[in-house]
């Protein structure tokens, strides 16, 4: 079970990395780099404090990080870009942020407050966080050589 989470948390990173080419070029606009960490507590010397480790053992329940770091690799002002990411099935999302979510499999997006889930029976209900199925920010510019990152937190199911 541990592998194939793994597994799973590596072939979104991997999702990540997909952009857009830049006009005609061979070269990105911006470029992609994603990492996962798991979230551990630590005790030294009577102090607990929180740490972020690569998540070679993950058992339900552990806090995990999903960090997409961003750069414009242009010499020009990127408008509009999004980066979208896609959750694990293993992973439950932890809360809301600044940024838009789907819980149709990326079809639609929006705040999480306004979304809806629909039912069997044809009503709908408001989504719950594991409801998640992407995660959505729009960067409104980005300048050239700007480079920045957005983070979500999610726990393993």
């Amino acid at each position: 079970m541990l592998n194939r989470i793994l597994v799973v948390l590596s072939l979104v990173l991997v999702t990540q990395l997909a952009v857009p080419m830049a006009r005609a070029q061979d070269k990105p606009a911006v470029v992609l780099a994603g990492d996962v960490m798991v979230e551990r507590s630590v005790e030294e010397n009577g102090t607990t404090r929180t740490v972020l480790e690569a998540p070679t053992n993950v058992i339900p329940g552990d806090r995990l990080v999903f960090t997409t770091r961003y750069t414009n690799t242009l010499a020009e002002l990127v408008e509009d870009f999004v980066i979208t990411n896609p959750l694990p099935a293993a992973v439950v999302l932890l809360q809301d942020g600044d940024f838009d979510v789907s819980v149709d499999g990326g079809k639609t997006f929006g705040r999480f407050a306004t979304m809806s889930v629909k039912l069997e029976d044809g009503a709908d209900r408001p989504a719950e966080l594991a409801d998640v199925t992407h995660i959505r920010w729009t960067l409104a510019r980005l300048a050239p050589g700007e480079q920045g990152q957005v983070r979500y937190f999610a726990a393993i199911r």
